[in-house]
């Protein structure tokens, strides 16, 4: 079999070893290749040395490209980090790998919603928010808040129509939420929804919240969004052979042929793929499929932009590939070895001490943090302050609700209260134990983008810092469409100084 592939592999031109194929070289070695391959982690073929992504850094809006650190390796972490080093950045291409120019950038508006940000484009990542390593070492990948997205309108080879294709992608099986549609593939190219079956791409989460498109458990699953439905099989309900599938690390695969299609997927650190539905078409209306053809990340056909998720890699093929080929692949993934990293990257907080945090701004350098009873604001606090004003300017550091690598900030003066955003607004609240809670109340920890002390970031909106504005704090951006994004003086109102809680 060994010796098969390796035939394969040379009457196909591709260099390298069995050993040394990326997932692309594989495809193409089952006649399947590769129309597009995204990835901000690694290359995708064995002999790529091209750039993975771009990114542009909030203090002159100055782009960069970022390439792995040797031909067919991993991304160079280290060339980002030192561009970005005392501003933010954020991921504004995403390049295809496959020479077919399918490149990803910023999702322009819809028909179910616009985003928030230039002419109602979506938010662009951050270049920070999903860092993990591959075989140890450090690379990035795209963490996806909702209102955030990538697209391509105007395609070059994808299919079309009841064309075969087939895809994958690597995600984070722990981010995910029931917005709709935190998807990855085949879809319109004028971002609207002119019907059933007008596309096809893989989804991961709960659902859509209307209790159609669900498997076994409680989520979240591998999907495919065929539009107009998600679906985890044949059924417009529900399929109970697809789990509930929530691995740190989740390969998920979609393919379909004219009334055929499968979901697969399984452990991206180990393990052999699944397959979770293997047969026709749904009825009303999906078949024959009248797929268009467009690329898009993190969001839906018609650019539904409320979901959530993690991208690491992913790729489009021509042709419907075999599951051998496919289990390749996956030991391919398994084989890059990913792993977590940290979220934090500045003096780390004490689980447990009581802080208060002192703002850096010349104006207001003698303010704390401090509360109103639900707002979060800012208060001048000094040894003469009274003992409740002391209280509510003290934090006690406690391990992240949504998070477990960053932090939570518990009200010292009303135990049970914590720090969450909502609206981009900072409020004191109480824990109600809801996943939508947990991960608003996490924040993690950044060296000072001032030069000095601690910036402290949202985990669910990492583009978005603790920013004091007109003395009421919020999670702002570097720039964004929001009074409180403004860029003047940004990183000195998103730098603050840890002390000993006065309380």
């Amino acid at each position: 079999m060994q010796s098969q592939f390796m035939q394969k592999l040379a009457f196909a031109g591709i260099a390298g070893s069995l050993a040394s194929a990326g997932p692309c070289d594989i495809y193409a070695s089952g006649n399947t290749p590769c129309i597009a391959a995204h990835s901000t982690t690694r290359a995708l073929y064995d002999n790529y040395s091209g750039s993975l992504y771009q990114i542009k850094r909030g203090s002159d809006q100055t782009t960069a490209d970022v390439g792995p650190v040797s031909t067919g390796s991993v991304a160079n972490a280290a060339s980002q980090d030192e561009f970005c080093k005392g501003t933010t950045c954020v991921i504004t291409i995403i390049y295809d790998q496959s020479g077919h120019g399918n490149h990803l950038t910023q999702a322009p508006p819809g028909g179910a919603a616009r985003g928030p940000d230039q002419d109602g484009f979506d938010y662009l990542a951050s270049a920070i928010g999903a860092p993990v390593t591959l075989n140890g070492q450090k690379a990035y990948g795209v963490f996806i808040s909702p209102f955030t997205g990538y697209r391509n309108d105007q395609p070059n080879g994808t299919a079309t129509g009841d064309a075969p294709e087939g895809m994958y992608a690597v995600f984070d099986g722990t981010h995910y939420n029931t917005g709709c549609c935190f998807d990855y593939g085949n879809a319109e190219t004028d971002n609207t929804d002119p019907g059933n079956g007008y596309m096809e791409a893989i989804y991961f989460g709960t659902g859509d919240g209307s209790g159609h498109g669900t498997g076994s458990g409680s989520g979240p699953w591998i999907m495919a969004d065929l539009e107009n439905g998600l679906f985890s099989g044949r059924d417009h309900i529900n399929n109970p052979a697809n789990p509930t599938i929530n691995a740190r690390f989740v390969t998920a695969i979609v393919k379909g042929e004219p009334n055929h299609w499968a979901i697969r997927g399984g452990d991206g650190a180990g393990g052999s793929l699944s397959t979770f539905y293997d047969g026709v078409r749904p009825d009303g209306g999906y078949y024959p499929m009248k797929k268009q053809g467009a690329i898009l990340l993190g969001v839906g056909g018609d650019n539904s932009n409320r979901a959530q998720g993690t991208f690491y890699e992913g790729v489009m093929t021509s042709g419907y590939p075999s599951d051998d080929i496919e289990n390749r692949v996956q030991a391919n993934i398994v084989a890059a070895r990913y792993a977590p990293a940290s979220l934090n990257s500045g003096p780390a907080f004490r689980l447990g001490s009581s802080v208060a945090l002192r703002v850096t701004t010349p104006c207001c350098s003698t303010r704390y943090i401090t509360h109103n009873g639900t707002e979060v604001v800012t208060e001048v606090v000094n040894s003469s302050s009274d003992a409740g004003l002391k209280q509510r300017a003290s934090w006690t550091v406690r391990q992240g609700l949504g998070n477990s690598d960053c932090y939570s900030f518990e009200s010292v003066d009303s135990p049970g209260q914590f720090i969450r955003h909502s609206n981009y607004q900072l409020m004191l609240n109480a824990n109600d134990n809801s996943k939508l809670f947990h991960e608003d109340a996490t924040f993690c920890s950044e060296a000072g983008l001032s030069g000095q002390a601690n910036s402290i970031r949202s985990w669910s909106y990492p583009t978005r810092y603790w920013r004091h504005f007109n003395a009421v704090v919020y999670i702002a951006s570097n720039g964004g469409p929001h009074d409180f994004d403004s860029p003047s003086v940004f990183n000195d109102d998103v730098t603050y100084v840890v002390s000993a809680g006065f309380a």
